[in-house]
């Protein structure tokens, strides 16, 4: 069996017309993704859209210091919207993609968006609520860079991240994750200690275990 249509048959059966599979398996790519594989860069011309299969993409967006905050996740059954008004628009990419885990996407061209919003009610109703999710998403990073301490953006992102991982331990290190909350090494490693402190963490070398969550 062709890999696409096996890999749409297992994820997105139930969430496509036959008629719509049928076209993603005739203009689809699959692509495995590697563990921290750059999917998409600020500044990329992106002309196509990715269907997750498995995995997880980090999203994020770079500010005008060069400093870098996550936007949101990318998991199954997920795809990115930005990279819709990108490739529609045909303007350059705003926003960067990495795999956080071995992932696996199928791709599909960008010319193909407005015809299927057209031709496919499934197709319109799966871009609208992935619209929908992202927005929220973001605005609840909005909402924690403005309303949260740092110590609860900090426990906010490790509990996330595990679900997103679908492990309670993560193999990362203290400045990835400065990176990603836009602070400094050492107030994470601070944050860290504490968050150790209250039971709610287990701190090894580049390895957190997050007990409570």
């Amino acid at each position: 069996m062709n890999i696409i249509r096996e890999k749409l048959d297992e994820f997105y059966k139930v969430v496509f017309e036959p008629e719509l599979i049928d076209e993603i398996v005739e203009v689809g790519t699959y692509k495995r993704i590697r563990e921290n594989e750059l999917l998409l860069d600020i500044g990329d011309n992106f002309n196509r859209v990715p269907l997750m299969l498995t995995g997880a993409i980090k999203i994020s967006r770079e500010t005008v210091n060069g400093d870098e905050i996550v936007l949101y996740f990318l998991e199954r059954g997920d795809t990115c919207t930005i990279s819709f008004g990108s490739g529609l628009n045909s303007s350059k990419s705003k926003v960067r993609g990495v795999a956080e885990k071995p992932s696996e996407i199928i791709f599909i061209p960008v010319e193909k968006l407005d015809e299927w919003l057209v031709k496919y009610a499934s197709w319109r109703s799966f871009v609208i609520d992935s619209y929908d999710i992202r927005l929220n998403e973001m605005l609840e990073a909005i909402d924690n860079l403005a309303f949260m301490k740092m110590d609860q953006r900090l426990y906010k992102y490790l509990t996330d991240k595990v679900k997103i991982m679908r492990s309670p331990t993560l193999n990362t290190t203290h400045q990835e994750i400065a990176i990603d909350l836009n602070t400094s090494r050492v107030v994470v490693s601070r944050l860290l200690k504490q968050l150790e402190n209250e039971g709610k963490i287990k701190l090894y070398r580049n390895r957190i275990e997050v007990l409570v969550y």
